[in-house]
């Protein structure tokens, strides 16, 4: 039986009143507020007779899209909106937001649905929707969409002490769709709020990622300290779709936008054209816009963010590619133990991750306000070695000159099919980079920020225990709900493998090790829980790490994910997991030797 939230509430009975002009039917709900009109071709009107704030609808996420409109007055009043409507069985519902036109006659025109669909006999107006979080796999402590589906992060800035966070939304269902930029806000990077929409399709087509820049000089002329976003509209067409890059600015912090009167502001032929970061260049007293323009990124400067010019393109025979550039950055980081500071331009790409799908490369130079310049041509670095880090991206204006980014939570292979309903996707949790050189080279630190640790709860501590052979540490956690923190200290005395693996009372396991003479930090997911629902699901996936003598690891696992950082850091792997039940017991094993658990600190996070 598939899930079924948010059902609304009080009876419905449809009643067929008889062909209208030989071939119309029409339906009526009880309390007469919703009248249903069936025409030929699968062509439907809802007429609402007493507008309330929403419509809610229902959804079956395996059912064939059915393209719905708000009309007013006879003229379309939304853009068309791609809505899988329930046809066999109900899933969860969807509000359409009718709080614009509560003085005004409303139909929805619904196109591609037979008479005979059960959405019929579900359709209903309420003033109220709820988003409570039910979901078994709905995370904790991480930030997801209230409802329907999330992918990219997109226009995070910090203004004001409130870190805004854009992100791709279809609010009609939890599969891609209807683009749309949600909008969630925070003030301490680990409990969001979401805002609403604020900026969904028009006539250039849906709203792709993108980002946002506080406009502290008043270059664009919309006003001191406005906010500006940039962002891909692409537009479907009968003959292939198109992309170019649009603005919208907001006079009151990015809660409501207005779009530029003249967009789109940049053009091209190219088919992959996307996903605009913008920054401020002091040095050159102008804003930088990189794009990921197919299998590169290209580069534009502008004195008023209006008008731009191309300057350069990074990309050719540098690091992977295996599929298509998405979702630029370019940021200038400190190194850490000196005074210096390289360019780091980050690179997300799909398929062609290390372990299949989709991935975020970076590479480490130089950057003079008009062309980058990778300093290690013949390295391919990843950001993150786990096969659920996707779409990164950093927030704009973030205080302390501190460089905070975000991931979304997944891979392309199989988001589509992961075993949530009334939503679907999740971010990382905040991570501060900075840079670390190596043997002449430069490599990024990604470290949880330290607004994580405000969430901890009750903490166990585990005294120091040596491991020969096998030893569990049963009970993690008194009414443990699958979302804790690890830290844990080993130094190793000979063995060639260290291994420690999350259990719970299902016979599931998360399972880890240190691979010694290979230098590397492994993680197992095929036996974590439900890993069937895709092939590419049951990974093993693998970082390079530089010491295995002194190991030092902190893992943050919450109901449907883990996120394990090594040397505060230096390497780090991001996987989503789906146990039936929280892993509630940590087991370690040694292999020919034996190591000493020095520290072991498990935290509940609230």
């Amino acid at each position: 039986m598939k899930q079924l939230t948010n059902k609304p509430s009080g009876t419905w009975r449809v009643l067929c009143v008889g062909l209208m002009m030989g071939f119309t039917s029409m339906a009526y709900a009880a309390d007469s507020s919703i009248k249903v009109r069936h025409l030929v071709n699968e062509q439907n009107i809802v007429s609402v007779q007493q507008a309330k704030k929403y419509l809610l609808l229902p959804v079956e996420d395996t059912a064939p899209e059915s393209k719905v409109h708000i009309v007013v007055d006879n003229q379309q009043a939304s853009p068309t909106m791609n809505i899988r409507l329930a046809r066999e069985s109900v899933d969860y519902y969807v509000p359409v937001d009718l709080s614009a036109y509560q003085d005004k006659a409303v139909a929805i025109d619904i196109q591609g649905l037979p008479a005979n669909a059960l959405c019929w006999k579900h359709i209903q107006l309420s003033d109220t929707y709820d988003m409570k979080n039910r979901e078994k796999f709905r995370p904790v402590y991480h930030h997801t969409p209230a409802y329907g589906w999330m992918n990219d992060p997109n226009g995070m800035f910090y203004k004001d002490g409130v870190y805004h966070l854009y992100f791709q939304h279809n609010p009609y269902g939890s599969t891609w769709g209807n683009m749309t930029w949600g909008h969630s806000t925070s003030t301490d990077l680990v409990n969001w709020k979401f805002e609403g929409d604020p900026i969904v399709p028009d006539a250039w087509g849906a709203i792709f990622s993108g980002s946002c820049v506080v406009d502290k000089e008043n270059t664009a002329g919309f006003g001191k300290d406005a906010v500006i976003a940039f962002y891909t509209s692409a537009k479907p067409t009968p003959w292939g779709d198109s992309q170019s890059q649009s603005m919208a600015y907001s006079l009151d912090n990015g809660k409501s936008f207005t779009k530029y009167a003249h967009n789109p502001i940049l053009t091209s032929t190219e088919r992959d054209f996307r996903d605009p970061k913008v920054f401020w260049y002091a040095p050159g007293k102008h804003w930088v816009m990189i794009l990921a323009v197919g299998q590169e990124m290209q580069i534009f400067s502008s004195k008023d963010l209006k008008e731009w010019k191309k300057e350069s393109s990074f990309g050719a025979k540098q690091g992977a590619h295996g599929g298509v550039w998405e979702c630029p950055d370019l940021v200038q980081l400190p190194v850490e133990g000196s005074k210096d500071k390289k360019w780091v331009l980050i690179c997300n790409l799909n398929p062609g991750g290390p372990f299949g799908g989709s991935a975020a490369q970076y590479f480490v130079g130089t950057f003079d306000g008009k062309k980058f310049t990778n300093e290690s041509p013949t390295q391919t670095k990843w950001l993150d070695w786990g096969k659920d880090n996707y779409a990164t991206v950093t927030w704009s204006n973030a205080p302390d000159n501190r460089c905070i980014a975000l991931g979304w939570m997944s891979n392309w292979q199989y988001q589509a099919v992961l075993p949530t309903f009334q939503y679907r996707g999740s971010n990382t949790i905040a991570r501060d980079l900075t840079l670390y050189e190596e043997e002449g080279d430069y490599y990024l630190k990604s470290a949880p920020s330290p607004e994580i640790e405000s969430l901890r709860g009750e903490k166990v501590s585990i005294p120091s225990f040596k491991v020969s052979d096998s030893y569990e540490v049963k009970s993690l956690l008194d009414d443990n709900e699958g979302a804790y923190e690890i830290e844990m200290t080993i130094k190793n005395s000979g063995a060639s493998k260290i291994v420690f693996s999350l259990l719970n009372d299902k016979g599931e396991k998360l399972y880890m090790y240190y691979n010694v003479p290979r230098k590397q930090f492994v993680m197992d997911r095929s036996e974590s829980g439900i890993v069937d629902f895709s092939k590419d699901f049951p990974a093993v996936t693998v970082a390079p790490v530089a010491d295995t003598d002194n190991i030092r690891l902190r893992l943050f696992i919450d109901k449907s994910s883990i996120e394990a950082f090594g040397e505060d850091g230096k390497y780090v792997m991001t996987n989503r997991i789906f146990p039936n039940a929280p892993y509630n017991r940590l087991q370690f094993e040694s292999v020919r030797g034996n190591f000493t658990v020095k520290s072991l600190n498990v935290y509940k996070l609230k």
